[in-house]
């Protein structure tokens, strides 16, 4: 067994051990970041940046540089209770090197750690340019579970893109990548049917 899947494996039972005080959203968030994390132990920094061609257009990192970072927003906004999704710093190395995707993945989920019930129920204002006719950025009032909500679910949406882009790329990616919780479910359902 390689030392990244040791990692792995040691970094999955810990958290069996401390998940029963954990809530379920914080896992949540911690799983689909541990799935992009895992991916990364499958790459170099060629096939990592490397972009796809059209209709892609884009790269594994790109894709996952654009996920981190809406985590990095959430954290980032949450002692000033503003989280600022349009505020990303877009930073070029978590979109071209394994390695610093990897350390900067674990500072995420080192910051998840910390979060509980309370951090979760905390007010935010959410600000995000959701309009294509208007300059401004709208302001909405959320909580910081509602957007750790948004950031899981986008986070899948964008492995869905990994995925095909892994296809491009020739990468293989686990099965259930890129493939919501509840189309798991549904798919599972179905096979014993």
């Amino acid at each position: 067994m390689s030392t990244a899947a040791v990692m792995v494996s040691a970094s999955r039972a810990g958290r069996k051990e401390m998940s029963q005080n954990v809530p379920e959203l914080i896992l949540a968030g911690q799983d689909v970041l541990l799935q992009g994390f895992n991916l990364l132990f499958q790459l170099g920094d060629h096939k990592y940046s490397q972009k796809a061609r059209a209709p892609f257009d884009a790269s594994i990192g790109g894709h996952y540089r654009h996920v981190l970072e809406h985590f990095q927003c959430l954290i980032e906004g949450l002692p000033a209770g503003e989280v600022n999704y349009d505020a990303r710093r877009r930073n070029s190395r978590i979109e071209n090197e394994v390695i610093f995707a990897t350390i900067f993945t674990c500072d995420i989920l080192r910051a998840l750690k910390k979060w509980t019930d309370a951090t979760l129920e905390r007010r935010c204002k959410t600000v995000s340019s959701v309009a294509y006719h208007s300059d401004s950025a709208a302001a909405i009032d959320s909580n910081i579970g509602r957007e750790l909500a948004y950031c899981i679910g986008h986070a899948i949406h964008h492995y869905a893109i990994i995925r095909l882009i892994c296809n491009e790329v020739d990468v293989e990616v686990p099965k259930d990548f890129g493939y919501a919780p509840s189309t798991l479910k549904h798919q599972s359902g179905l096979a014993t049917d």
